[in-house]
């Protein structure tokens, strides 16, 4: 069977404490739940946690859907979003199976980046790596004001902001990835690889949602 690898890389540093941090907590598991509902995501899509805040940590492996559990999160420290796509790159070399002569692989992954922040550490050179990664789509999130678009579309095209990491933005963004990961799965069910480069190849954003350009 032919994955589509999910891995969202999830912003746990200090600024985000209190209802910011409890909101992507029940955003994930949101997304499992309507994710579990849609027989296409159940079949292909294998969901990874990769938190950032002073280092990087992998809290989920890429894991199907009907075995995931919501970690629990906590928010402390820094935001070292660079820690954070060295991870990524490398569990994209060790966790997506590559397609060979043989056999096919893996799809290629999406990512969902979510940051209240600027990084604190060396994310450029980190970045130089991860774009040299096969990724269908990488989409980045700045939740709230604090947080700077301009780094974000240097790491990706598709670039969306929250105009506050509240409990309602943070909702309707996980709602978002959710339609996003099924669209992403219906596709590959159908032999179609899932790339978007423009946020116009992904579901419509809801309200709360800005698409910066």
């Amino acid at each position: 069977m032919r994955r589509l690898p999910v891995y969202l890389l999830l912003d746990t540093s200090a600024s985000m404490t209190g209802e910011p941090i409890e909101s992507v907590k029940n955003g994930v598991q949101m997304l499992v739940s309507a994710l579990r509902q849609d027989p296409y995501a159940l079949e292909t899509a294998f969901l990874s946690i990769i938190t950032f805040s002073s280092s990087a940590n992998q809290l989920i492996p890429l894991t199907e859907l009907a075995l995931f559990q919501t970690p629990n999160l906590t928010a402390q420290g820094t935001t070292s979003l660079g820690a954070a796509l060295d991870l990524l790159s490398n569990k994209i070399d060790t966790e997506v199976v590559k397609t060979t002569a043989e056999k096919k692989g893996d799809w290629k992954p999406m990512v969902f980046i979510m940051t209240d922040g600027v990084p604190t550490d060396d994310w450029q050179k980190s970045l130089t790596t991860y774009k040299t990664k096969k990724v269908g789509v990488t989409i980045a999130c700045a939740a709230g004001a604090q947080a700077d678009t301009g780094i974000l579309q240097q790491i990706t095209e598709v670039v969306v902001q929250l105009d506050t990491a509240d409990a309602t933005s943070i909702g309707a963004f996980f709602k978002w990835v959710s339609a996003s990961v099924s669209t992403g799965s219906q596709k590959v069910e159908s032999g179609i690889e899932m790339e978007a480069k423009t946020p116009l190849e992904l579901p419509p954003p809801p309200p709360e949602i800005n698409l910066v350009t």
